[in-house]
C-alpha cells in the first residue's frame, strides 16, 4: 500500500447487481444463513448483494450494499471459501474476477471462490468526490473531499472491512476462509486473521503491508532503495550505465536536495516543455519502477547522465512516472486534482489512509500544527532509516501531503493484535519498493512456519508483475502451497528488463570504428528506445499507449497491434529517425542529421541490417550487438493482464 499507486484501467464488470439483499447486520458471528445467489451473465458465476451497517457503532445511520460474486466448487466438503482482497486501498476486486480465478486455480478445486468489492469501491457504493476534479492545492482538495463525504468517511477503515468479511462468511455459511491479499489487501487479511483466527484456514500475502502500517514516512522504502538498485546492477549488469549505482543514487539525491534539476523534456505529443525535479520526484521514479520496470532499467544510466550534465534522461523518467504514483501530483503547488476514470476510488483511498494511518500529529490539530509536528518527527528520524534521502522526502514522498488537511471522523486506530499461527505463504518481489521484501521478512518472524518466497527481478504485486520464466516462480509457489507443501526458493533466471546504457549525448560519443557503424547503432538504439517506452507504459497501464515521446525530440505513434511509427524521433541528439516498426520489432526507417550518414535501413529483430547509408549499400548479418533482450510489443500484448494492488 502506498500513496503512490497506479489508477488501474477499467475492466468489464463480471457482475449483474439486482435487488437481492441479505441484512447481515443482524447476524451474529455464530449465525447461519444463506446468501440468495442468482446466476450472473457470465457463465459459471453467481451474484448477490449483502447489506451491512455503515457504522457498526450506530453513530452514523445507513448501510453499505456489498456486491458479491462466487464460483462454487464442484465439491466443498469443509465449507471453505477463498477470498481475494484487492489493494489500494480503493481498488475494486470484482473487475479482476477472471484474474483472481486464474491465479488461485490451485486453491479453488475444492473451495468456493468468493469475490466482493470492499465497501466504498466498485459496485459496493464507490466513494466519489467532485472536489478531486477541481483545481486547488492538495491540502484543500483532500479537505474538500472529506467535507463531501461527511461523517460517514470514518467508516471505511480496515477494521470495517474486517467485519464485512466476517458478515460474508456467516451469511455464506462458511466454516473457514482462505484469504489472499495483495498490497493493502494483505493488511485486511492480517487484521481479519488477528480478529478471527479460528475462522482462517490459510493466508496468502502478496506484497506485504505490515499490520501496523503503512508507515507514512515510508522508512522501509527509503532504506531499501540502495539495495534494490544494487540488486538490479548485480555482476556487470550496469556496465555502460554506471560503475557504482548506490554512489550515484546518493549523489543524485544530495544534488536534488540542494537545487532542482532543470531542463527540457519531450512529452508524448512530441512537444518540448521546461521541467524541474527534486528529490521527491526521484523517489517517485523509484516507486513507479514497481509498475513500469523499464523506468527502473533506465534509472542507473539516467542518474549518471544527470551527474555528468545531461538532464534529459532523468527528466523524462520523472514525466513518465506521473500517473504511476498517485492520482494527485504531490508537488505542493497548485494542481489539477483528478479522480481515476477506473474501478479505483481515490476518495476511498483518502478516507481509509487518512483516517487510520499512524501519522505523527495530533488528530484534532489544525493544518499548521500538524505540519510542525510531523516535520519535527521527520527530523528526529535517524539518518540510517532514511537511506540516501532527507527528512523532507520522508514527509513529501508519501501520504502525508494528502492527509495533513483531512479532518478525522473516527477515533485513533487501536494497536494491531498479534498474528495467529495459521498456515501462511508470503510472496514479495525482490525489486518491490512500495512494500519491500524487508517487510515481508517481518511477517515470517511473527507467524512461525510462514513460507516466504522472494520473486527475482519483480516489483509490486508478484502475481501480476512476475516476468521470470513465464511467471513460474509465483505459479509454482502457489501450486506447492495449496498442495500442502512448502514452496522452495525461486530460480533467478535472467532479468527481462536489464539496465540500459547511459544514453549518448551525440553521435560522436558512440564508440564504434566508423561513422557508418555509429549511424547504424544510433538508429537501432532509437528503435529500441521507442519500443522500451511503449512496453513500459503497456505493462504499467495494462494497455498500449497511443503515443510515446523521444528522448531528445519527436515521438512515436502506437497502433492497436503493437506496431508503431517513428515521427522524427531523436534518441541521439540531432540524429532524426522516421519510419515504421512492426510488433516483432522489424523496422523500415530513414536517418538524417546530427553528423549521421543520411539514408534508409531495414533493421530486423535478429540484428540484421540492410539498406543504403551515404549513398552506399549496407549489409550486416544477424548481430547480437544490435538486438535487445527487451520483450517485443507482440509478446507484451499476449501477456497483458490487470495489475493487482
Amino acid at each position: 500500500m502506498s500513496a503512490r499507486r497506479l489508477p488501474l484501467p477499467a475492466r468489464t464488470l463480471l457482475l449483474a447487481v439486482g435487488a437481492l439483499t441479505v441484512l447481515s447486520g443482524v447476524l451474529s458471528s455464530t449465525a447461519s444463513a444463506d446468501i440468495p445467489w442468482a446466476a450472473c451473465p457470465t457463465a459459471g458465476y453467481q451474484c448477490a448483494r449483502v447489506d451491512v451497517p455503515l457504522d457498526r457503532s450506530g453513530a452514523v445511520p445507513g448501510t453499505v450494499s456489498l456486491a458479491v460474486s462466487r464460483v462454487a466448487a464442484a465439491t466443498n466438503p469443509n465449507k471453505v471459501a477463498v477470498v481475494p482482497l484487492a489493494g489500494g486501498p480503493g481498488q475494486a476486486a470484482l473487475p479482476l474476477t477472471e484474474t483472481f480465478a486464474s491465479v488461485l486455480a490451485p486453491a479453488i478445486q475444492d473451495r468456493d471462490l468468493l469475490i466482493y468489492d470492499q465497501r466504498g469501491t466498485g459496485s459496493s457504493g464507490a466513494l466519489s468526490c467532485s472536489s478531486l476534479r477541481q483545481r486547488g492545492t492538495v491540502v484543500k482538495l483532500a479537505a474538500s473531499c472529506a467535507t463531501e463525504l461527511g461523517a460517514g468517511r470514518g467508516s471505511y477503515r480496515t477494521a470495517d472491512s474486517v467485519q464485512d468479511i466476517e458478515a460474508l462468511r456467516v451469511a455464506g455459511g462458511y466454516t473457514k476462509l482462505v484469504l489472499f491479499g495483495v498490497s493493502y489487501g494483505t493488511k485486511v487479511a492480517e487484521e481479519y486473521a488477528a480478529a478471527y483466527p479460528q475462522n482462517v484456514e490459510a493466508l496468502v500475502l502478496d506484497s506485504v503491508v505490515l499490520p501496523e502500517g503503512p508507515d507514512p514516512f515510508q522508512r522501509s522504502t527509503l532504506t531499501s532503495a540502495p539495495r534494490v538498485l544494487s540488486n538490479l546492477c548485480g555482476g556487470d549488469a550496469c556496465k555502460g550505465a554506471t560503475d557504482n549505482v548506490t554512489r550515484d543514487l546518493g549523489s543524485t539525491a544530495k544534488k536534488l536536495r540542494s537545487s532542482a534539476l532543470r531542463g527540457k523534456v519531450v512529452l508524448s505529443s512530441g512537444s518540448r516543455v521546461r521541467l524541474s525535479m527534486g528529490q521527491s520526484d526521484l523517489l517517485a521514479i523509484l516507486l513507479a519502477g514497481d509498475l513500469n520496470p523499464t523506468l527502473r532499467a533506465e534509472l542507473p544510466g539516467s542518474m549518471r547522465a544527470a551527474l555528468r550534465g545531461d538532464s534529459a534522461p532523468l527528466l523524462r523518467l520523472a514525466v513518465r512516472s506521473e500517473g504511476l504514483t498517485t492520482g494527485l501530483r504531490l508537488t505542493g503547488k497548485p494542481l489539477v486534482g483528478h479522480q481515476s476514470d477506473s474501478a479505483d476510488s481515490d476518495a476511498l483511498f483518502l478516507a481509509t489512509t487518512c483516517e487510520e494511518a499512524p501519522f505523527a500529529w495530533t488528530r484534532t490539530a489544525a493544518v499548521d500544527q500538524r505540519y510542525d509536528e510531523v516535520t519535527a518527527a521527520a527530523k528526529a528520524i535517524p539518518k540510517a532509516q532514511l537511506g540516501p534521502f532527507s527528512p523532507a522526502a520522508a514527509v513529501g514522498g508519501g501520504p502525508i501531503p494528502l492527509c495533513i488537511g483531512w479532518p478525522d471522523a473516527s477515533p485513533a486506530p487501536t494497536p494491531s493484535a498479534a498474528l495467529p499461527a495459521v498456515r501462511t505463504l508470503v510472496l514479495d518481489g525482490q525489486m518491490d519498493l512500495r512494500t519491500p521484501y524487508e517487510d515481508a521478512v517481518q511477517i515470517g518472524q511473527r507467524i512461525p512456519g510462514a513460507a516466504i518466497v522472494q520473486v527475482p527481478f519483480t516489483g509490486h504485486s508478484t502475481v501480476s508483475s512476475d516476468m521470470t520464466q513465464d511467471s513460474s516462480c509465483t505459479k509454482g509457489a502457489l501450486a506447492a502451497f495449496f498442495a500442502g507443501g512448502v514452496p522452495g526458493p525461486c530460480t533467478p533466471g535472467t532479468n527481462p528488463y536489464a539496465p540500459t546504457k547511459r544514453p549518448p549525448t551525440s553521435l560522436k560519443t558512440i564508440k564504434a570504428s566508423s561513422t557508418r557503424l555509429r549511424t547504424i547503432i544510433a538508429a537501432s538504439a532509437s528503435v529500441t528506445d521507442a519500443a522500451r517506452q511503449i512496453v513500459g507504459d503497456a505493462l504499467a497501464l495494462s494497455a498500449l499507449p497511443k503515443h510515446v515521446g523521444g528522448l531528445r525530440a519527436g515521438n512515436a505513434t502506437v497502433n492497436a497491434d503493437g506496431s508503431f511509427k517513428l515521427n522524427k524521433y531523436q534518441y541521439v541528439k540531432g540524429v532524426v529517425v522516421s519510419g515504421k516498426v512492426d510488433a516483432s520489432r522489424n523496422a523500415t526507417i530513414t536517418i538524417h542529421g546530427g553528423g549521421a550518414l543520411r539514408g534508409s535501413l531495414k533493421l530486423s529483430a535478429n540484428g540484421a541490417v540492410s539498406g543504403r547509408l551515404g549513398g552506399k549499400k549496407v549489409t550486416i548479418g544477424a548481430a547480437a550487438s544490435l538486438t535487445s533482450s527487451l520483450p517485443t510489443q507482440k509478446q507484451i500484448l499476449k501477456s497483458l493482464k490487470p495489475a493487482l494492488g
